[in-house]
């Protein structure tokens, strides 16, 4: 399948894309490759294959939560920079409340 330079010079202006006239030349070439490989992909016979969201089958590596104790507020707070008794104090965000 051939793409001409006029569609590619589209295709440029819709992804914003500034190509000079040696850019547009090469992108018509590599563009038109790409565009025969999926052709011939297209040949491929395909029946039965079950679609796959990746190539290689993948597992969850996470570890299985669990309900433990949190860390006591004394010891949450002891490194913190600003603190009152309960909490972090920070700089306001949206201006004083």
């Amino acid at each position: 399948m051939a793409i001409s330079q006029e569609e590619v010079q589209k295709v440029a202006l819709l992804a914003r894309l500034l190509l000079n006239p040696q850019e547009v030349e090469l992108m018509t070439t590599q563009l038109g490759q790409i565009l025969e490989y999926m052709a011939l992909l297209r040949e491929v016979d395909t029946e039965g294959v079950e679609p796959m969201a990746h190539a290689v089958e993948m597992t969850n590596v996470f570890r299985e939560d669990r309900v433990e104790p949190s860390l006591p507020r004394e010891l949450a707070l002891l490194n913190a920079p600003n603190r009152d008794e309960a909490c972090y104090r920070v700089p306001p965000v949206l201006g004083e409340i």
